[in-house]
């Protein structure tokens, strides 16, 4: 017999965990998530920071309503979620003014030295810099939306991978492991593999494509001191403090299937030859390393709305690198757009800051393919 809800979301990622917190108490809603653990795949294999000069514009402004709404609830937690972390672009000339945003200052040569006194001095040539980017927790971030969501009578199912998909009167039914669900709404939240639950729903799919990121935690010789800006290269790699470790990561971005991603022989070590020649971390080996997918609309443009074609399927996929600094305010939007019953309009009762991030994905993804 299926159980009755108003949402079952697909996806017990990132993106399905924080709309099922904001939806939680305001109607019926079940997680559906086909791993036996929540955000096993990229939500688990986060870099963990949070950069408003990260993204395309639309996502920039997405990242300032995240930042926003967890800095609201900071108070209420026993630790912070987000701590000060700066974040250091390097490169050359055309590199840093072309990736460079409103929200990252340029920094002379020397004040890079300065706050990462490891970089060798002929390895970049110019800087930039932005102060307002954050460490984020994200595990304690996902803890959090689950236990508010569990708290409000949001249900998780784990293990319980989607099998059937069918349009059943004004609704849907789903069957997943060895439930059965009937809902008015499916979220689609399935992250790499958005595009199959798609295809299973008999919806059109929408061409979402996952890319490979590797990163490794790896021992060094003189640790990053703290308060050591995160530090990326213009599209090359990136490297972050992690107590007396250092999280090193390619910044790859390769085309992949929808899978159980794991690192490819050579991808880690090859950065660690190049960083011990441009830095004096002197890293000795590795301690852990792993790869997520991060699945891109081809607009590079997260895809949250209704589908235009399929009455009550609604897409919260395509989030990219951005999961975590868009997360919060894509479930704000989609919250509302799902109590609302979809449509292109601002939901009713929306409030100003609300208001921000309706804009921030108006021109783009109110209702798919519409």
């Amino acid at each position: 017999m299926s159980a009755n809800y108003d949402v079952v979301i697909v996806g017990g990622g990132i993106a399905g965990l924080s709309l099922a917190s904001a939806l939680a108490g305001r109607c019926r809603v079940a997680v559906v998530e086909a791993e036996q653990t929540l955000a096993y795949h990229t939500s688990g294999r986060s870099a963990r920071q949070l950069i408003p000069s990260y993204g395309p514009p639309v996502v920039r402004e997405l990242t300032e309503r995240t930042l926003e709404l967890i800095a609201m609830e900071e108070g209420t937690r026993p630790e912070p979620v987000l701590s000060p972390r700066s974040f250091m672009l390097i490169g050359d000339e055309a590199g840093v003014s072309r990736e460079a945003s409103g929200y990252m200052h340029r920094i002379s040569h020397a004040e890079a030295l300065r706050l990462c006194p490891a970089l060798h001095p002929d390895s970049f040539e110019a800087a930039g810099l932005d102060t307002g980017s954050y460490a984020c927790n994200a595990p304690l971030l996902m803890d959090d939306h689950r236990e508010f969501a569990a708290a409000e009578g949001v249900e998780f199912f784990t293990g319980a991978r989607v099998h059937s998909v069918q349009r059943l009167g004004t609704g849907w039914q789903i069957g997943a492991g060895a439930e059965a669900f009937q809902a008015g709404v499916v979220v689609n939240a399935g992250g790499a593999w958005a595009d199959e639950l798609a295809v299973l729903s008999g919806v059109e799919k929408l061409g979402l494509q996952p890319y490979r990121r590797t990163a490794a935690i790896v021992d060094v010789e003189h640790p990053l001191r703290t308060g050591t800006p995160m530090v990326a290269s213009t599209g090359n790699f990136y490297f972050r403090p992690d107590g007396q470790h250092v999280l090193i990561s390619p910044s790859e971005s390769v085309p992949s299937g929808a899978e159980d991603a794991q690192p490819r022989e050579g991808d880690v070590e090859a950065l660690i030859t190049r960083l011990n020649s441009i830095t004096s971390l002197g890293i000795r080996g590795i301690r852990q390393a792993w790869t997520g997918l991060r699945t891109e609309a081809a607009d590079g443009v997260p895809v949250v709305g209704f589908d235009a074609e399929a009455p009550g399927f609604f897409w919260l996929a395509g989030q990219g690198g951005y999961g975590f600094q868009t997360s919060s305010a894509i479930a704000e939007l989609a919250a509302g757009l799902i109590l609302a019953g979809g449509g292109a309009a601002t939901p009713a009762g929306t409030t100003d800051l609300e208001s921000r991030t309706i804009e921030a994905l108006a021109a783009t993804r109110w209702s798919i393919r519409r």
